[in-house]
């Protein structure tokens, strides 16, 4: 065992491999808008470059939690931040959207090595109230991390170039490695049996499916076919849209993955989630809330910066300042987290902090209007952050506290996986709440004018197209600065459904935490 002041440096930087993985993921939102202007992202391409990061850090969570158990779990981080770094050169470098996705995908890659392993390491390095705190500085670094990208996305964007908050990544990787190798003593099983791929397989499929369903659903019909779907030479083009085919697919693979298993398992072998895991309460009622809160916690971020942008009229940086707010609340909760933790019941503390990012949350949505300015959001952004900062880390305790430390890499996986699900389908369910509403809300207005329709039609499909950036043109020219003030009105009223919807995903995460207990199974049976 290392020793006491080796094993704490070690959690800096674990805890930086965290924060660089949760960064990108939300570092890009303040740079979309100079992207569009750059590679002329459309509106389904900006959901994709966030969402093709997620949707692989998603899908292969379940696969690197488990791998990292039998190769090492400070050797897969390694790995991870590894292929994370040289995406980042590739995403800084690319010059079309296409290429963009791409580079996100290998990002997503290298992230899902990273973020299980770093759970786990810290699971099996800790124990007693030492593992409270250090899940406490492992999740307030998830809290602080998700409002610090925006920060920094938009100070580089600002001044330098929207490649540079894909750049920033690179020397960030290198000292994570070094460090990690210097201070992280490695971990693994020592059951080697082989990984359960066709329920990798299953699982990616299953994954795919639902996210790829829920963001394209607007494009090519939910039940009848609005846009032909095309892949290299095959044309989907009349009858039933592709995407109830993707539910569909994802039921089927969903089913088929959890008899797999359950099949695997009663015949004593490897398992990619170990179901037994699931008998265990703390576990399985944790995984469900995490989800469910996730989906309320990061679809918010998505819209938030297209409408301090393209509606209020501020810059990158300048959205950044005011997404800090979020920072500042979690950083000061989180620090008080980690001081009440072993004095407080966890599950308290998740379920006030659930209670202030609802408040938070609804109150952003309160304060956005087409005449809104910062100061509109930001103190709910504060009170947001506040609920970030008590919930995170306490659920994730509570969701590990029961598992053995030899399967904490699949809990790991898994519990990652039930939180970055929530977050793609946030992003997902959110988004297409956003650009749908928008559609409507600016269709029924410039209809109100009295316009060709031909013009509505022109003038919808290029704000939501442009995911709002054709609002500020539009303002420029006086001829067009009415319709302008209709986009601004329907943008903005788009924004604050969805964040009533994020406030209605978190109450319904806060009923489900009514399921969860404090207390360990052994200090239960005491």
């Amino acid at each position: 065992m290392a020793s006491t002041r080796t094993r704490w440096i070690g959690l800096v930087f674990i805890s930086l491999a965290v924060s660089l993985i949760i960064v990108d993921s939300t570092i890009v939102n303040v740079s979309i808008p100079s992207i569009i202007d750059d590679l002329g992202l459309t509106s389904t391409q900006v959901q994709w470059v966030q969402e093709s990061y997620t949707l692989v850090f998603a899908a292969l969570l379940l696969v690197f939690g488990t791998l990292a158990d039998r190769v090492g779990r400070r050797r897969l981080m390694v790995i991870g931040m590894t292929l994370f770094g040289l995406s980042s050169i590739a995403a800084a470098l690319v010059t079309t959207p296409d290429l963009l996705i791409g580079a996100r995908v290998v990002q997503g890659l290298g992230g899902a090595m990273v973020l299980p392993t770093t759970l786990s390491l810290v699971n099996a390095t800790f124990r007693g109230k030492e593992r409270g705190i250090a899940f406490a500085v492992w999740g307030s670094t998830i809290g602080g991390m998700v409002a610090v990208g925006p920060l920094l996305g938009g100070w580089l964007t600002t001044d330098f170039s929207w490649r540079w908050a894909f750049g920033i990544n690179i020397p960030l990787s290198v000292i994570i490695i070094v460090g990690a190798l210097l201070t992280v003593q490695e971990s693994r099983e020592t059951d080697v049996r082989r990984i359960d791929w066709w329920g990798a397989v299953l699982s990616v499929v299953a994954l795919t499916a639902l996210v790829f369903g829920l963001i394209e659903g607007r494009t090519y019909g939910w039940w009848l076919v609005n846009k032909p779907f095309v892949l290299g030479d095959l044309s989907w083009s009349s009858g039933i849209s592709i995407i109830p085919f993707c539910f569909a697919a994802f039921a089927v693979a969903t089913v088929l993955f959890i008899l797999h298993g359950l099949n695997r398992q009663k015949h004593g072998k490897s398992t990619l989630i170990a179901f037994k895991l699931f008998t265990i309460p703390s576990f399985t009622n944790g995984n469900i809330a995490a989800m469910i809160i996730s989906m309320g916690e990061f679809g918010i971020i998505l819209s938030l910066p297209l409408w301090l942008q393209f509606v209020v009229g501020y810059d990158a940086l300048q959205t950044g300042f005011v997404i800090l707010a979020l920072a500042i609340g979690a950083f000061v909760a989180s620090g008080l987290a980690g001081g009440l933790s072993g004095r407080v019941n966890p599950v308290n503390m998740v379920r006030i902090g659930i209670a202030f990012e609802v408040v938070g949350v609804a109150g952003v949505g309160f304060g956005i209007s087409a005449s809104g300015d910062w100061w509109s959001v930001a103190p709910w952004l504060f009170v947001y952050g506040i609920g970030v900062g008590l919930a995170t880390a306490q659920l994730t305790n509570v969701v590990l506290k029961d598992v053995p430390v030899e399967e904490s890499g699949q809990a790991s996986g898994t519990q990652s996986t039930a939180r970055q699900l929530g977050s793609a389908l946030g992003i997902a369910v959110l988004g297409t709440i956003l650009f749908t509403s928008t559609a409507g809300l600016l269709t029924n207005s410039l209809n109100e004018m009295k316009l060709p329709e031909e013009q509505v039609t022109s003038i919808v499909d290029a704000v939501v197209d442009s995911s709002g950036a054709a609002i500020v043109p539009l303002e420029k020219d006086p001829q067009t600065a009415p319709i302008a003030e209709k986009a601004k009105i329907a943008f903005s009223d788009a924004t604050r459904l969805g964040a009533y919807s994020a406030a209605g995903f978190l109450v319904i995460g806060l009923v489900s935490t009514l399921s969860l207990r404090g207390k360990r199974r052994e200090e239960s049976a005491k």
